[in-house]
C-alpha cells in the first residue's frame, strides 16, 4: 500500500532533486529539499483536515483530487498565484511579472518580485486567516460525542448553540487584527471579509447539494417495492457506513479542499522567499515534492483508516489550524517564523496522536474494541 500511495511523489521528488541540480547545482539542491520539508511541516495538519473530508467522496471525486487537484496546487497557487500577487500590486503584465520573478531579486530590494510579494503579505493572511479561522470554529462550536481536550471542547460546544456564534466572533477577530496591526485597514479588512465570504459560500453550497444527495437517498431507501402478495412496503435499513457523495457536492467539496489547500499554501509560499527568491526553486520544492507529498498522505490517511484508529488526530489538525489562522492574523502586522508555525503544527498533531494511543490502550485494556476501518 506505501509504494502505490506514495510511488508517485517519490517518483516526482527524485525528478525534482535531479532538475534542481542541474539547473542550480547542490546549492539548489539543498533548499528544494529545504523547502520541500518545510511545505510538508507545515501543512501535515492539512492533510489530515483534508483526508476527513476525501473520505466522504466516491472513487472518481478522490481521483479528481489527486490529478487536476495537484495541478491547482502545484501551477495555480505555488506558481500563478504569486505571480498573479505581484503583477496587481506592482500594476504589471503577467510577461513583465514573470520577468521581474527571473530576476531573483532578495526580499529586501525594493522592487523585487520577493519584495513586492512580502508587501502584499498583509491581505493575503487576512484572506487566509480568516478562512482558516471559519474552519476551526465551526469545528469547535459543533457538539461532538468524542472530545479530545473535554474542560475546553465541551463549554465552548455549549455557547456554540448560539446561532452564527462564528460568524460573529471570526468577524470580531477580523476587525481586532486590522484596528491593532494593519498598515491599510481598508484594504486588509476587504481582504479578511473576501476569506470569510468565501468560506460561507464554498461550504454553504456544499452542503445544500450534500444535503439534497441524502435526502435522494432517503427517498430511494423508503420507495422499495412491495413484496408479492404484501399489502404494504417495508422500508429498507439505514446503512451505518459513511455515505459517499459525488455530483454537486463532490464538486463543491472538492472545491472547498482547493481553497483550503490555498489557505494553508499561503505563509509557506510567502516564508519560501525568506529562503530564496528563485521562482523556479520554490516551485520544485514546495509545488512539485511539498504538494505532491501532502495528497499522498491525505490518500494513506484515508486508505489506512488511520482518522477512524487514531480519533484525536482530527481534533489536534483543527486546533493546529485554529493556532495557524492565529498566527497568519497576527501575523499582519507582526513577522512570525515559518519555523515556528511549522512546529505548532505538529506539536498539536503529535499530541493528539498520542493521545489516541493512550486512549487506545485503555479501550483495548477493558478488553473494548478500537474501530478501524480499511478502505
Amino acid at each position: 500500500m506505501f509504494l502505490r500511495i506514495f510511488g508517485g511523489s517519490i517518483i516526482v521528488t527524485i525528478l525534482a532533486l535531479i532538475t534542481a541540480t542541474i539547473y542550480g547545482g547542490t546549492s539548489a539542491l539543498f533548499l528544494c529539499i529545504i523547502l520541500g520539508i518545510l511545505e510538508i511541516s507545515l501543512s501535515f495538519d492539512n492533510a489530515v483536515v483534508n483526508a476527513k473530508i476525501l473520505e466522504r467522496m466516491t472513487d472518481f471525486w478522490q481521483k479528481i483530487f489527486l490529478t487536476v487537484g495537484i495541478v491547482i496546487a502545484v501551477f495555480g497557487m505555488r506558481i500563478l498565484f504569486p505571480l498573479l500577487v505581484v503583477g496587481i500590486s506592482a500594476n504589471l503584465n503577467p510577461v513583465e511579472a514573470i520577468k521581474l520573478a527571473l530576476e531573483k531579486g532578495p526580499i529586501d530590494e525594493p522592487g523585487s518580485y520577493a519584495y513586492l510579494l512580502a508587501e502584499a503579505h498583509p491581505q493575503i493572511a487576512a484572506f487566509g486567516g480568516m478562512f482558516l479561522m471559519m474552519l476551526f470554529l465551526d469545528w469547535v462550536f459543533e457538539d461532538r460525542d468524542i472530545k479530545w481536550l473535554n474542560w475546553l471542547e465541551k463549554p465552548l460546544a455549549k455557547i456554540g448553540k448560539l446561532d452564527q456564534l462564528s460568524v460573529i466572533v471570526g468577524a470580531v477577530l477580523l476587525i481586532v487584527a486590522v484596528e491593532v496591526w494593519a498598515e491599510k485597514p481598508a484594504t486588509v479588512l476587504l481582504s479578511g471579509m473576501l476569506g470569510l465570504i468565501t468560506y460561507l459560500a464554498v461550504n454553504g453550497l456544499g452542503s445544500i447539494f450534500e444535503g439534497s444527495q441524502e435526502d435522494e437517498e432517503d427517498e430511494g431507501d423508503d420507495e422499495l417495492p412491495a413484496a408479492s402478495g404484501a399489502g404494504t412496503v417495508t422500508a429498507k435499513p439505514k446503512q451505518t457506513q459513511l455515505v459517499k457523495v459525488a455530483g454537486k457536492a463532490a464538486f463543491f467539496l472538492f472545491l472547498y479542499l482547493e481553497v483550503l489547500d490555498a489557505s494553508f499554501s499561503f505563509d509557506g509560499v510567502i516564508g519560501a522567499f525568506a529562503i530564496t527568491s528563485d521562482p523556479i526553486i520554490i516551485a520544485l520544492g514546495l509545488g512539485l515534492i511539498g504538494a505532491m507529498f501532502v495528497r499522498s498522505l491525505t490518500v494513506f490517511l484515508v486508505r489506512k483508516g488511520t482518522l477512524a484508529e487514531y480519533v484525536f488526530l482530527e481534533h489536534g489538525a483543527h486546533w493546529a489550524i485554529g493556532a495557524l489562522a492565529t498566527i497568519l492574523l497576527v501575523s499582519i502586522g507582526v513577522h512570525l517564523n515559518e519555523i515556528v508555525t511549522g512546529l505548532v503544527g505538529v506539536a498539536f498533531i503529535g499530541a493528539a496522536f498520542l493521545s489516541s494511543v493512550v486512549r487506545n490502550r485503555r479501550i483495548l485494556a477493558r478488553g473494548g474494541e478500537i474501530g478501524h476501518v480499511h478502505a
